[in-house]
């Protein structure tokens, strides 16, 4: 392991489970995708000055993916006749747990670089880091960040339940 970890850690680690949190909107979840951005981390070559935008960026591909593996699950459960799980009768909580689940859903169905740019980019990364990180031109960030929050709207909209 790296002499360096626990420095590392103790800089990064809330701003590691914030970035996934926002993605998937649990702790408890955010807190297993920081132990598997560490982990990674931790048998890397990435050098600690580096470190605070290598995590960021991998927290977020893993919270995104986690994401994209939890859709098909529950695709897989209502296949198989598992209803979701019933919310607390609370009217206030339903309608913003089904928001964030739906943006959510929606996030998930978004290109995985464009969905990337957009969570980085809304986390406080600059157009700077979000383009070293994903590897784009800083004058391309801004364009596919909106390119993504319209696909995102459309999504949103396309998935809209009619009132």
């Amino acid at each position: 392991m790296r002499t360096d970890l626990e420095q590392v850690f103790r800089t990064h680690y809330a701003g590691v489970v914030a970035v996934a949190a926002r993605v998937l909107g649990s702790r408890d979840s955010a807190e297993d995708v920081a132990q598997e951005v560490f982990l990674s981390f931790g048998r890397s070559s990435v050098p600690a000055d580096e470190a605070g935008g290598w995590l960021t960026v991998a927290a977020t591909h893993t919270a995104l993916n986690l994401l994209r593996s939890g859709r098909r699950r529950s695709a897989r459960e209502e296949l198989a006749g598992d209803g979701p799980t019933a919310a607390p009768d609370v009217a206030d909580l339903v309608v913003t747990r089904e928001e964030r689940s739906s943006v959510r859903a929606a996030l998930a169905r978004l290109p995985h670089r464009q969905a990337a740019a957009l969570v980085l980019r809304h986390s406080g990364l600059s157009y700077a880091e979000v383009a070293a990180a994903l590897d784009l031109s800083p004058g391309s960030v801004g364009t596919t960040v909106r390119r993504a929050e319209s696909v995102l709207l459309k999504e949103l909209n396309r998935h809209a339940s009619p009132e």
